[in-house]
C-alpha cells in the first residue's frame, strides 16, 4: 500500500515553502469518523481513498503524471521527452536535481524508494532503499552516491554468497548514471531471487511499482476488461452494472471472424498484436502446432485480451482453432445484443471503473478526472459503492476530480480531501483539509466553489463591460 509519495523539481511542482519536496499523503489523520475507510494494522492507518480538487492546470493532472514518471522510469528507463520536465518557473532549476520517493508498505514492512535524476542532462544522480522500522530508524537496504561513484549495500545483501553477486552488479554500475540499480536487478534476475530470499524486497518494490500502482489517464481505457473474460462472475457483474443504470442487464462473449477483428484494429496495434502472438506462439500462423505440442502450459485458456476505446477483442486457442471474441450487451432484457462501440460514453466509463470494484487486495489506483463522462450522481454512487467494498479489502483509490458533491462528510473523511492550488509564480502547492479546522456541519462543497481552500479558478474580466 501507498503510504507517501515526495516530489521536487517536476512539472509543476518545485518545492514548498519550507524549500522541501511536495508531499502527498495516504497516512490517517486524527479523523474519528469512518474507522472503515483506514486500513489499521496497530502500527500504521492508511486511507483507503484520496480525492484530489484543484482549478484547471493548478496541477493535479502533473501529481498523477510524477508518480507515472517514477514508474515508468523505473520499468522502462527515462520517458520520451524527460529533458524539459523540470519546473520551469525558475530557470535555475534547468541545473537542480529532481526528486522523487515513494513510502510502501510491503507484507508488514515499511519501504522508501527513491532517486534523484538531472533531467536537463537525462542523468541519475542519487538512488535509495531503505526499510522504516518502528523506532523511526532506517535500515539502508542499498544507496548509491552515482556522481561520487559509492554504494553502500545493507545487511541483507551482504550475506557471504549473496554479497559477492550483489557487489559485482553493483560495480558494474556505481558511476553509470544512465541506469537505476532497481531496473537493473529486474532485468533478466530470475534465478537469483529463486535462490536468494534475502534480496527479494528488490523484485517485491519493482513489481509494485509495475503491477501494484495502476495509473490511469482519461484518454485512455481503465480496464482490459479482463475480469469479463471470464464467464464465471456474470450475474455479479451484471448486478453491479445494473446498479449504476446503465441499462445493461446481461453481457455474452460473441465469436467473430479474425479477419474483420483486423479490420478495425489500427495497424499500430495490430503490429503489437502480432509481435505478442509470435512471442508466445512462435508465429502467427503456426499457433496451433507449435506451443500446444511443446509446452504444457499452454491451455486451451490460453488468450490476449486487446482493448481499445471502443473495441474489445479475446484471440484464444480453441482445439485447433484460433478463436477471436467480442463483448456484446444486453439492455432491459431485450434480446437485442449491441456492441461496445455503441454504448454512450458513461457507460463505457463505468464498465471500466469496475474493475476498481472487482479488484482484488493490494492495488493503488490512480485515476485522473474521475468524473470525465459520468453524470455528478453516478460519480457520487461509485465513491460511495467503492467505499463500502474497500471497508472489506485492502485497496487504495487515488482520483483527480473536479466534482464538488464528492465534498460532503457523509461520504468523505476530512483527511481523504486534498487540494491543488497554483502560486502566482505558477507552481503547485498539495495540501490536506485535514490543515483547516473544518467543522462536520460545514458545507464544504459551498465553501470550496467559493476558494475558502484555494484550488478554484480566479476569472478575469475577458470584455470589459462599459458603464452605462
Amino acid at each position: 500500500m501507498l503510504i507517501r509519495f515526495n516530489v521536487k523539481n517536476f512539472l509543476s511542482f518545485s518545492a514548498n515553502a519550507e524549500g522541501r519536496s511536495e508531499e502527498f499523503s495516504m497516512i490517517a489523520g486524527k479523523v474519528r469518523s469512518k474507522k472503515e475507510h483506514v486500513y489499521d494494522n496497530g502500527k500504521i492507518k492508511l486511507l483507503k481513498l484520496a480525492a484530489v480538487y484543484g482549478a484547471n492546470a493548478s496541477g493535479k493532472s502533473n501529481l498523477v503524471k510524477a508518480l507515472d514518471f517514477m514508474k515508468q522510469t523505473v520499468i522502462k528507463g527515462l520517458p520520451d521527452g524527460y529533458s524539459n520536465k523540470y519546473c520551469k518557473s525558475n530557470e535555475s532549476n534547468r541545473d537542480i536535481p529532481s526528486y522523487f520517493e515513494i513510502e510502501l508498505k510491503l507484507g508488514e514492512k515499511y519501504y522508501a524508494y527513491g532517486f534523484e535524476v538531472l533531467l536537463n542532462q537525462g542523468e541519475f544522480q542519487s538512488e535509495w532503499l531503505v526499510e522504516l522500522t518502528s523506532d523511526n530508524k532506517e535500515k539502508t537496504i542499498f544507496t548509491r552516491d552515482i556522481k561520487q561513484g559509492v554504494y553502500e549495500l545493507g545487511n541483507d545483501l551482504s550475506t557471504k554468497e549473496l554479497g559477492q553477486k550483489m557487489n559485482n552488479y553493483a560495480e558494474d554500475i556505481q558511476d553509470d548514471g544512465s541506469t537505476l540499480f532497481l531496473t537493473v536487478m529486474n532485468h533478466n534476475k530470475k534465478n537469483l531471487y529463486l535462490k536468494y530470499k534475502g534480496a527479494s524486497i528488490l523484485q517485491d518494490v519493482y513489481l509494485w511499482l509495475k503491477k501494484g500502482l495502476d495509473i490511469n489517464y482519461p484518454d485512455r481505457p481503465i480496464s482490459n476488461y479482463s475480469y469479463m473474460a471470464s464467464m464465471e462472475n456474470v450475474d455479479e457483474i451484471c448486478d453491479m452494472i445494473a446498479a449504476f443504470g446503465t441499462g445493461i442487464t446481461d453481457y455474452k462473449l460473441v465469436e467473430v471472424p479474425v479477419e474483420n477483428v483486423l479490420a478495425h484494429i489500427p495497424n499500430e496495434a495490430q503490429t503489437q498484436m502480432l509481435k505478442r502472438m509470435e512471442r508466445y506462439y512462435s508465429g502467427f500462423q503456426n499457433i496451433i502446432n507449435q506451443k500446444m505440442s511443446e509446452d504444457n502450459s499452454v491451455s486451451e485458456n490460453t488468450g490476449i485480451i486487446m482493448r481499445s476505446n471502443r473495441d474489445f477483442f479475446i484471440l484464444q486457442i480453441k482445439g485447433q482453432k484460433l478463436v477471436c471474441q467480442t463483448i456484446q450487451f444486453e439492455h432491459n432484457k431485450n434480446n437485442i445484443l449491441f456492441e461496445l462501440s455503441e454504448e454512450s460514453d458513461g457507460t463505457v466509463r463505468i464498465l471500466d471503473l469496475l474493475e476498481i470494484l472487482l479488484s482484488d487486495e493490494g492495488k493503488t489506483y490512480v485515476v485522473d478526472e474521475l468524473d470525465r463522462c459520468l453524470h455528478p450522481s453516478l460519480t457520487y454512487k461509485f465513491i460511495e459503492t467503492y467505499l463500502k467494498l474497500a471497508a472489506k479489502k485492502n485497496l487504495q483509490l487515488i482520483v483527480t476530480t473536479h466534482e464538488s458533491r464528492l465534498l460532503d462528510f457523509d461520504l468523505l473523511r476530512r483527511d481523504e480531501i486534498w487540494f491543488i492550488d497554483k502560486r502566482n509564480t505558477g507552481e503547485s502547492d498539495i495540501y490536506s483539509l485535514e490543515e483547516y479546522n473544518t467543522r462536520f456541519d460545514q458545507k464544504i462543497d459551498k465553501a470550496y466553489l467559493e476558494g475558502r481552500y484555494g484550488g478554484v479558478p480566479v476569472f478575469n474580466t475577458i470584455f470589459p463591460v462599459k458603464e452605462v
